[in-house]
């Protein structure tokens, strides 16, 4: 457990998000990667059409502009974690990882709803996916070397009580 660290300095493009994979955004990748059915415009890497699941509420969504892509360790949570610290690298690779469970997808409204906040402040609105939700948390922090407080610490541990 560890203080937060101050937002001094914090800014969304310090992370450098949707950076190029090859000829591709980050955004597009994972469109690409976690939907169904999705088939791109002509030329370009930009799903046309799609089915995209939201685990943090259960829905499925089928228009592509709705289906937006959530940092599921926020950017802002991650900064005040120790990412203020990281190399401008380090931060790049943190907001565009496609390796770990740290880009998901998510419905305009549970994004919108989630915010910058952590597990102490919010929570996915599908039970089922609490589980998950927190083993993934915990991965993304530790393989990050990003501190945890003690009140995430505990609503970590709620959602893990829900593991079967």
């Amino acid at each position: 457990m560890a203080p937060q660290h101050s937002m001094t300095g914090y800014a969304r493009s310090k992370f450098d998000i949707w950076a190029k994979h090859g000829h591709c955004t980050t955004r597009q990748a994972v469109l690409a990667r976690d939907g169904k059915g999705v088939v791109d415009k002509p030329g370009s890497c930009q799903p046309a059409k799609g089915s995209w699941y939201s685990p943090y509420d259960g829905t499925t969504i089928t228009t592509v502009s709705q289906a937006t892509i959530d940092h599921l360790v926020p950017l802002a949570a991650a900064w005040r974690a120790g990412a203020d610290k990281c190399t401008a690298d380090q931060r790049r690779d943190f907001g565009n990882d496609l390796k770990d469970p740290q880009l998901i997808i998510a419905s305009e409204p549970s994004n919108s709803a989630k915010g910058d906040s952590g597990p102490d402040r919010w929570k996915p609105q599908n039970k089922a996916f609490w589980c998950t939700y927190a083993e993934d948390y915990t991965h993304v922090k530790a393989k990050w070397k990003l501190t945890t407080t003690t009140a995430e610490k505990k609503a970590l541990g709620n959602m893990l009580d829900t593991c079967s």
